[in-house]
Order: C-alpha cells, then structure tokens, then sequence
C-alpha cells in the first residue's frame, strides 16, 4: 500500500537515481545532526543527495557526500559543504543496517531529505542492492509495459 505524503512534510533533495541503479530491499527513517548554517541552507532547498552514501563505523552511522550549498550570510562561520555528518537512528536499527552491508553488494543508500511535521531535517535511508545491467533493462521494460496497460485501460 502507498503511503500518503503529510502535507507538512517538505522536500529537500531526492535520490532519483538510487531507485535505477539499486534494487531497495527495505527503507528506514533517520535523523541527521546538522549545523545551523546548514538548517538555513536547507530551508532554501540547496542540497543535493545522489552521489552520497551512508556508512556504519564504529557502531555510528554517517552520511558521507552530501552536499549542502554553503550560507551566504553565514559565510564566515558557516559549514563545510562535502563534511561527513552523523545520522541518528537506534542501537537495534544501526546494528540491522551493519548486518545488512556485511551480506555480498548490499549498501545503505539515502533515498530523500525532508523535513518531518515538527521541522526536523529526516533522511530516508533504504538497504540495497546494486542492479547489473540487465536487471536495470528489465524492470525498464516492465515499467514500459504497466505504462501501456494503463494506457490501454484508460482508452477502453
């Protein structure tokens, strides 16, 4: 079943291309520890997830490669835009995410950032598996055929 999105939910940055090249066994929410510089980056939408990562080390999990656009008037105090940032989820849900990076070509892959119903930056995290090539022509061929059955459907 699709989950209907809050209408306070507002979107940051997605990862359109993770959902391509990776095949997403299952999906979790985090938090994310963030400098205020980077808060005010966000609110203005200037993030960018797709070339990012998320790594278990040393029973903590980060974000690594993210970019946020530095803020301007914060420029002389303001953050590192590529810095590893600490993401914030539970002892169970880290050791889960460890256990599941171990198993052969799984990865943690963030999927999208937004902020959550009381404001707080959220990162969507999914456990994955890397799609080879003709996994990739496949489910683009499926998605071709359920699109022209719809349009069939709809025409009928």
């Amino acid at each position: 079943m699709v989950e209907k999105p809050s209408p306070n939910r507002k979107l940051i940055a997605e990862n359109r291309r993770a959902r391509h090249d990776y095949a997403i066994e299952d999906d979790l929410e985090a938090g994310i520890v963030l400098m205020g510089s980077e808060v005010k980056s966000l609110r203005h939408g200037k993030a960018n997830i797709a070339e990012s990562y998320a790594a278990v080390e040393d029973g903590e999990l980060w974000l690594v490669n993210a970019y946020i656009a530095p803020y301007e008037p914060a420029r002389t105090w303001g953050h590192e835009e590529r810095r590893r940032r600490k993401l914030l989820a539970s002892r169970r849900e880290i050791a889960r995410l460890w256990s599941a990076t171990r198993r052969e070509g799984m990865t943690i892959v963030p999927l999208s950032m937004y902020f959550n119903d009381k404001g707080r930056v959220k990162l969507k995290l999914g456990i994955a598996k890397g799609k080879k090539l003709h996994d990739k022509r496949a489910s683009e061929a499926e998605r071709d055929w359920n699109r022209q059955k719809r349009r069939l459907l709809k025409e009928g």
